[in-house]
């Protein structure tokens, strides 16, 4: 990509910065958006890496990204001690989980891709390779690391129906880009096509590194904590509600409120998709009349009371995936609304009796898995939702049943961690093992 297409990129986004600055400086203002990291992201100041070590720059946008590189980096780790990994995060809420996660490794915002910013920050972080998490296609930063002499990869690749449409637009300009990729390796055969359909030569299966995070075993540390500090019991079934949107956790407080009369055992935990919400969805519960807690604020309620709760709300970031474990009923949320839904390997890995709307559009391969095997079910609206967890409470074995079948699937989908390092492996120019030799 010539000089000239970057300047005119930095054209697009410093108008496409000022056209949305309205609703930024609101977002900044209300919910504490977008405060951190100017440096970093509009100056290309990250931290300056020393020393001559080789270096893998791992990118991920936000929570759902930085838990998904976690097999990658530990695989990573154990067969080069000689390497320094960085991370970058585009989020807050990414920037805060990658900073606790990967507290060894140094953490930054990603520049914004600025021609400026972005070669700043590969001068200042030297990388040999830019492993990019999913979908990431920023031209000034693939091309800036390109000419600094790194590969340049993308793990774990999607293309949603919407990308791929707004992609096809660009085909000419993209592909070039994407040829200049070393590697993509794709989620799906599906997703592997429309890469090569945009012009993408380096493009391989590995199938989704989502199976590979998910954790399957309930007695895992940070699930027994959680499940000891929200006293949960063997009695309780508890429904979670996790990665909501307005309005999801509406209705699964009503159908908690209709249903728990006849199922006095029966908890609920909601867990909202963006921290902005908190105070909304609290002041939800304020107003139901409910017995309910926040996360933050269950070992002081402990404390003081020797009731628990009927109701939790999940008030931290990062926490979901464990909570999870202690489920019996699962709605993953984002999919009755527009934002095409979120994650539900977690509770599938943990044999939880899942559930999820209609709207599935950027996980449709895992869903079309989950259905296949009849792990998991599609409720259309409120009404089903609640006919959904109705069945589960008045048949724990069918719901016993839905959620191994989910069990098993994740089991035998696993091992995408394996192929993307063996495909990663190359472009450090040698094999793992004898870089490793030469170590010793």
């Amino acid at each position: 990509m010539s000089h000239l297409v970057g300047w005119l990129l930095n054209g697009v986004y410093a108008f496409l910065l000022l056209a949305a600055s309205p609703w930024i400086l609101w977002s900044a203002i209300r919910h504490g958006k977008y405060r951190e990291g100017f440096a970093a992201k509009f100056l290309g100041r990250v931290p300056r890496r020393s020393g001559d070590r080789p270096c893998v720059w791992l990118h991920a946008v936000s929570v759902g990204e930085v838990n998904l590189l976690e097999t990658t980096l530990d695989q990573f780790l154990q067969e080069r001690p000689d390497v320094d990994f960085v991370i970058s995060t585009t989020t807050k809420t990414g920037f805060d989980l990658a900073r606790r996660k990967y507290s060894r490794h140094t953490v930054f915002y990603c520049p914004l891709d600025f021609s400026w910013a972005v070669n700043n920050a590969v001068r200042r972080m030297r990388p040999n390779l830019l492993v990019l998490a999913e979908l990431e296609l920023w031209p000034n930063l693939i091309c800036s690391a390109k000419r600094q002499g790194a590969k340049v990869a993308v793990i774990n690749g999607r293309l949603s129906d919407n990308s791929f449409r707004g992609y096809q637009r660009l085909r000419p300009i993209l592909s070039r880009l994407l040829g200049s990729i070393d590697l993509i390796a794709a989620q799906s055969e599906e997703t592997a096509a429309r890469f090569r359909q945009l012009g993408a030569p380096a493009v391989t299966v590995t199938g989704s590194l989502k199976f590979d995070g998910a954790t399957i075993d309930r007695e895992n540390p940070r699930t027994r904590a959680l499940r000891v500090l929200a006293d949960i019991t063997g009695d309780d079934v508890v429904f979670i509600v996790g990665s909501t949107q307005s309005p999801e956790e509406q209705y699964a407080l009503e159908i908690y409120q209709q249903l728990s009369p006849q199922h006095p055992n029966l908890r609920l935990i909601v867990v909202p998709r963006h921290p902005e919400r908190f105070e909304e969805v609290a002041r939800l519960l304020q107003q139901s009349g409910l017995d309910w807690t926040r996360r933050t604020e269950l070992e002081a309620r402990k404390s003081a009371r020797p009731d628990s709760p009927s109701v939790i709300l999940i008030d931290t970031v990062g926490e979901l995936g464990a909570w999870w474990g202690t489920a019996t009923i699962g709605f993953v949320g984002g999919s009755f609304g527009s934002r095409g839904g979120q994650n539900m390997l977690e509770p599938a890995a943990y044999g939880v009796a899942t559930c999820f709307g209609p709207n599935t559009r950027n996980f449709r391969d895992i869903v079309a898995q989950l259905l296949a095997t009849d792990g998991a079910r599609v409720v259309n609206d409120r009404d089903e939702l609640q006919r959904f967890v109705e069945q589960a409470l008045a048949d724990p074995s069918w719901a016993e049943s839905l959620g191994q079948r989910a069990r098993k699937l994740v089991l035998a989908q696993q091992g995408a961690t394996e192929r993307t390092v063996e495909l990663l492996r190359p472009l450090f120019g040698c094999e793992y093992r004898d870089r490793l030799a030469d170590v010793a």
